[in-house]
């Protein structure tokens, strides 16, 4: 959330960005976030891309990213506050291989910066993670860094109640590269935190297990790979 409107402190924003790619006309949603549950953010806030995409963004010609993003102001949805709303070209000619920004200001003052880059020979990876064997709640905010790149995919961000499954995130890496996961939990009343990181090495194909330990749970994380030739990424934040 690059810019908030009003000068607002905190917000509750709801929306979506979403891709339409060469392989498939249907929106690929990156964030989608229904009115019923939006998140509370600020100024400088990721946007979590927890339940998306749902497969690689292909792209060999012009892409488009669709957007719709607001904020929550009273019961109705005619007094929420529109923050942008639109679309963008994409284009793989000439874009960087390293992550590069770019903001989407709306009308109202409000604005949006998306981080991506352009990965040529990447494969998909496939995170899905498992949380058993809970103690107590907890905060949970899952980072996920690809491709040697140090811009942060926010995969979630929330507080854990009980055992659940995440919803699984796709996220594109170089081959012979590698993807690493850094988890950050803490008691929803401390700001004291505990980090845990793991790292997967790239492949065209098969799975990797981890299991990490905590004082509030078992995580167990799956990471599963499939290629697809010339596989960009994007990575909102």
């Amino acid at each position: 959330m690059a810019k908030i409107p009003q000068d607002d402190d905190f917000v509750e924003l709801y929306g979506y960005i979403a891709v339409r790619d060469d392989l498939d006309v249907l929106l690929n949603y990156v964030v989608n976030i229904s009115r019923d549950d939006p998140i509370i953010v600020e100024k400088g806030s990721l946007i979590s891309m927890a339940g998306g995409p749902k497969r690689g963004i292909y792209m060999d010609d012009d892409g488009l990213i669709e957007y719709d993003m607001r904020i929550k102001r009273g019961r109705q949805e005619g007094d929420d506050l529109q923050v942008i709303d639109g679309a963008t070209i994409l284009s793989p000619w000439g874009t960087s291989e390293r992550p590069f920004t770019f903001n989407i200001s709306g009308d109202c003052g409000g604005a949006v910066a998306i981080t991506l880059a352009y990965l040529s020979s990447a494969v998909e990876a496939t995170v899905e993670v498992l949380i058993s064997e809970v103690h107590s709640s907890f905060h949970m905010s899952l980072g996920c860094f690809t491709s040697g790149c140090y811009n942060e995919n926010r995969l979630f961000d929330g507080v854990v109640v009980k055992s659940c499954a995440l919803k699984r995130s796709v996220v594109a890496v170089v081959r012979w590269s590698s993807i690493r996961l850094k988890f950050k939990v803490c008691a929803p009343s401390s700001g004291s935190e505990s980090q845990r990181r793991c790292t997967f090495k790239a492949k065209t194909h098969g799975h990797k297990t981890r299991e990490i330990k905590t004082d509030f749970a078992l995580i167990s994380v799956k990471v599963t790979w499939g290629r697809r030739s010339t596989l960009p990424g994007s990575f909102p934040g």
